[in-house]
Order: structure tokens, then sequence, then C-alpha cells
């Protein structure tokens, strides 16, 4: 029996508008009832309190791992140091690449963030000239390949680089993992690897996926996720995630 569900967002738990349907909310009530841990873990970091409503979750992973809460109490935090990510930042964006540091909430970009992404208000444009605080997350807009052979020939030994399929470049500290923030909530809450069930669809879920005990891949997902996966159930605008735990986990307890 599962003892703790993880859930990606984008793609995944999220339609694609970036909405969360009542159907699926009523779900993770149930799911809650049954006395199984419900979290998700994501690559966005402030963005997500305007996307779902937080007091859902029993916890919750940021920024691919970088920051993990149980109840808003953090209990897992790895940044990236000023001193290794502002020359590495400064190297990119002089050489053309659209670069920002997310730093407790705040984007710090060489570029208007909003017309990237237009949810998105809280961002400073700057050339890392006066930030001395820690990092939680680096990305970098990809517009050629050459620019991922930029990033990787001067990537610090302490970071790792993460592509997404939309051409997102993550760069985050080499512990900052999806999986070691579920794992580290899984601990405060005495929960084995073996009873968590994860769900996701893109590349940065696929250490959770072959980390936890059973692994969802969404219908919708890449082609490496889905060879990984011990099921694969219905895409994202269809509620896969929450269909998905109503046959196989509500529904079979209820027999």
């Amino acid at each position: 029996m599962a003892k703790m569900i993880v859930t990606d967002l984008d793609d995944t738990l999220l339609r694609t508008d970036k909405t969360i349907s009542q159907y699926t909310i009523e779900i993770i009530k149930k799911v809650r009832d049954k006395g199984i841990k419900f979290i998700f873990a994501t690559a966005r970091g402030g963005s997500t309190e305007n996307l779902i409503p937080w007091d859902l979750f029993n916890g919750y992973v940021l920024m691919n791992g970088a920051k993990a809460y149980i109840d808003n109490m953090l209990v897992y935090d790895k940044t990236i140091p000023a001193t290794i990510y502002i020359p590495l930042l400064q190297n990119l964006s002089s050489n053309g690449l659209k670069v920002a540091a997310e730093i407790n909430g705040v984007h710090h970009a060489n570029f208007n963030v909003k017309e990237k992404w237009k949810y998105i208000d809280n961002f400073i444009v700057t050339d890392y000239r006066d930030i001395e605080d820690g990092a939680d997350k680096l990305y970098a807009i990809i517009e050629n390949k050459l620019q991922v052979n930029l990033i990787n020939s001067i990537l610090p030994a302490e970071v790792y680089l993460n592509l997404s399929r939309d051409n997102l470049a993550m760069i985050m500290h080499k512990e900052a993992k999806k999986i070691n923030g579920i794992l580290e909530i899984a601990k405060k809450f005495n929960i084995e690897k073996d009873d968590i069930i994860a769900f996701g669809d893109d590349i940065n879920d696929k250490e959770m996926l072959l980390g936890c005990g059973t692994s969802v891949a969404m219908g919708n997902a890449i082609g490496d996720i889905r060879s990984i996966a011990s099921f694969i159930c219905d895409r994202n605008d269809n509620d896969g995630v929450a269909k998905w735990l109503q046959e196989n986990i509500l529904n079979q307890q209820e027999e």
C-alpha cells in the first residue's frame, strides 16, 4: 500500500493551461483522508503559489530539489553560492544568453522575464555586480545548440545542467535534485522509498521516478520517461494523475 504520493506539476498534475481541475482537487483530498501523504515536486519556485493551493499538500519540493518543505517548514536546502554563479551568469550574459538566478522567489535576470512568462512579476533586471545571496536555481533560455555547448564548457563542478523540452536550461546545486528533497520529506514522515508513488512527464523527473517504489508516466510524457515507468496513465489534460489514483488507490481500497 502506498504511503506517499509525489507528483510533478507542469504537464503532469496541472493541465496545459496551468489550471488544476476540481475533480483532481477532490481526489487529492480523498487520498489524504486515507492517511496517505501527498506532495508535489517541481522545477518552479514561488510561482507555484499562483497556480495551486499549497495547503492541499503535506509538503513540496521546489526548484528541482533546491528546497523541500513540510507544512511550510524548510527541511532541505541546497542553494548555489554567489561566488560560484555570478561569474557563470556574467560570462553567459556576455555571450548573448538570456539568464537568471532565482533567489527567494525573485528572478534576477539580464532580460525582461515578463516578456517570456506573463505571470511572473517578481523580477529584477541586473548585471549581477551587486548580488551576494545564494541562488536557489539558475536558468538560461536556449535558442540554439551551441549555447548548450557553451554552458557545459564553463559549468562549475559544484552544479549540474538539466535541459527541459521547452528549451530551458536549469542549473542547480549538484545535490539539489527532486529525489533528494522527496526522500528527505519521506524520512521525516518515516516512509520508505518503496512506499512512494511518483508521477512525471519530463527529463527532470527521471531520477524521481527511478528513485521511488512505483513510477507513473503521463500519457503526454516524453519517450525516455515513458520507457522507465512502471505504469502509464492518461494525459495531463484528461486528469491522468487523479484518474490513476482513483482506479488504483481509492477504488482498490474500497473493494
